[in-house]
């Protein structure tokens, strides 16, 4: 039997959802590909599970050719179309127009700031915020930085960006580390 203090997430018996939790969760994330594509997964995700999304990511990295957002920027109607027809991806038009917008917006802020790293991090002053939490009940659904980081996302075009959302992908990614303080990964990652 696994012995192991983690987190108490709802669902967290599923083997992909532990292994998310011990290997991906609250690493502070730098590649610019992979925290577009967090954003877009965490969109994605609105009204769902993270769970059902996490069995799809896959599905997502062949759909969305392995989130490049130069090669997202230029979708047409044919490969929406396709899209919207691929059965191993949540199937919204609003979500998929939502990815392609995001790319193209991704674009605009990598040329402005250098790398999306850079104006990601910024919301939380390039540096990750550690809580102590000792309850699940006690994390928070947002925070100012997400509500900030959602304004200025909505602001710049973004969409299925709002306050949530954007405390998931924060927490995702590492800018946060929301791993409970009784929980193996909460002093490993830092």
């Amino acid at each position: 039997m696994d012995e192991i203090a983690r987190c108490s997430w709802k669902g967290m018996g599923d083997p992909l959802y532990t292994k998310y939790h011990d290997e991906e969760w609250g690493v502070p994330q730098h590649d610019n590909i992979k925290l577009f594509e967090a954003l877009i997964l965490d969109g994605s995700q609105a009204g769902l599970s993270w769970i059902t999304i996490l069995k799809k990511r896959e599905h997502y990295r062949l759909a969305f050719d392995g989130f490049d957002p130069y090669k997202m920027a230029d979708y047409d109607e044919k490969k929406i179309s396709e899209l919207m027809n691929y059965p191993g991806i949540v199937r919204n038009r609003l979500k998929i127009d939502a990815a392609i917008t995001g790319a193209k917006k991704f674009m605009e802020i990598t040329k402005e700031y250098g790398s999306f790293d850079k104006f990601i991090w910024s919301f939380v002053q390039y540096s990750p915020i550690v809580n102590q939490w000792k309850y699940q009940k006690e994390v928070p659904a947002s925070t100012r930085e997400s509500e900030a980081m959602s304004a200025e996302l909505r602001r710049r075009g973004f969409k299925f960006v709002g306050p949530t959302i954007c405390y998931a992908f924060m927490q995702g990614v590492g800018m946060v580390n929301d791993h409970l303080v009784g929980c193996f990964r909460h002093d490993q990652i830092q």
